[in-house]
């Protein structure tokens, strides 16, 4: 059985080495660098979770929230592990972490063209807002990781 505990800066490399191996994902050298993730962590340390197989990270989902609203980033199983409710098991401990920390409501983004992950999401019970435009602004260089849903609205 895999085990889902607690994500701690320490599982950096296997959740980074994840990523990169999870087809579709939207990382970058900034914001997802061990410093980026470290600040994350540290902000949030009791809402973000990691699934292990053997002591290898095989599952991640991070979570956190501002005090008012919950957010849910780069959630991710290795495909070789899919289909076994791990993805399932890692938003269900975010999201009573989240609740246990008073939080009442989460969002999260998905890439428009990744139906597996919209898929998913829709069956957790998160549903997509047509009211409403998702906006950012770079206010400090940001380096794109190569991903296959990029595009030029990052």
């Amino acid at each position: 059985m895999t085990e889902i505990r607690t994500m701690t800066i320490e599982d950096y490399d296997g959740v980074y080495n994840l990523w990169e191996n999870t087809p579709g994902m939207g990382i970058n050298a900034t914001d997802d660098s061990r410093e980026g993730i470290s600040m994350y962590v540290k902000r949030n340390p009791t809402t973000s979770f990691v699934a292990l197989d053997n002591g290898k990270i095989v599952g991640v989902i991070m979570a956190g929230h501002d005090g008012r609203r919950g957010f849910i980033h780069h959630t991710a199983v290795l495909p070789a592990y899919r289909g076994q409710g791990i993805a399932a098991r890692l938003v269900e401990s975010s999201l009573n972490a989240l609740r246990d920390e008073g939080i009442k409501k989460v969002a999260l983004l998905v890439f428009t063209k990744n139906d597996l992950g919209n898929a998913f999401w829709e069956a957790q019970g998160f549903k997509i807002r047509n009211d409403l435009f998702y906006r950012n602004k770079e206010i400090a260089e940001i380096e794109y990781l190569p991903n296959i849903y990029k595009d030029s609205n990052n």
